[in-house]
């Protein structure tokens, strides 16, 4: 099983059965932006791609756009809580563990950029599940967290749907004679 097959049979499948498209954009979205399983999921790829089938074949958008920031949302609050309950220990963790210089990014980003950090590293793929597991390692406020995680997960969520959810459209509507 290739990675391209992994791709094409999900964007495929959400197609073919629209109502399981708000699910399985959740578990892409909380699979992209949680520590660790971030590693193993080729989300954005396919979220971007669900976003092109949402503007050629007419599924509602709204519904999945709140899947895309719930899904992010919960995946950075448990990157948080990992990074709370489990401190510097969790650089001894797979894959932490064999990629150490993933936490040092991270913590270097957190320690530059603070709040702001956390919004702006859910939009570089390699900050996305670790500046989250970073600010609980800080023990950044967890309401301040909450906003900002919240903020950046709505925006996030839109950002990579809404490319090819209304992209197509316009194009579609301006290219005809």
């Amino acid at each position: 099983m290739t990675l391209d097959y992994i791709i094409t049979s999900t964007m495929n499948f959400v197609r073919d059965h629209q109502a399981w498209g708000a699910p399985i954009v959740f578990f892409l979205a909380f699979g992209e932006s949680i520590a660790f399983l971030s590693l193993l999921i080729p989300a954005t790829v396919i979220l971007i791609g669900i976003g092109a089938i949402i503007g050629e074949s007419g599924i509602a958008f709204w519904p999945i756009w709140i899947a895309a920031s719930l899904g992010a949302f919960f995946g950075d609050w448990i990157s948080y809580w990992l990074g709370w309950h489990y401190k510097e220990r969790i650089a001894h963790i797979w894959p932490l563990s064999r990629n150490p210089q993933m936490l040092v990014r991270g913590q270097h980003f957190f320690d530059r950029w603070g709040t702001i950090g956390v919004f702006v590293g859910r939009f570089f793929g390699p900050f996305r599940a670790t500046v989250p597991l970073v600010a609980g390692i800080c023990e950044m406020p967890l309401k301040s967290f909450q906003v900002v995680n919240l903020t950046s997960a709505m925006l996030w969520g839109f950002l990579i749907l809404a490319p090819g959810a209304f992209g197509i459209q316009w194009i579609a509507h301006y290219l005809r004679f």
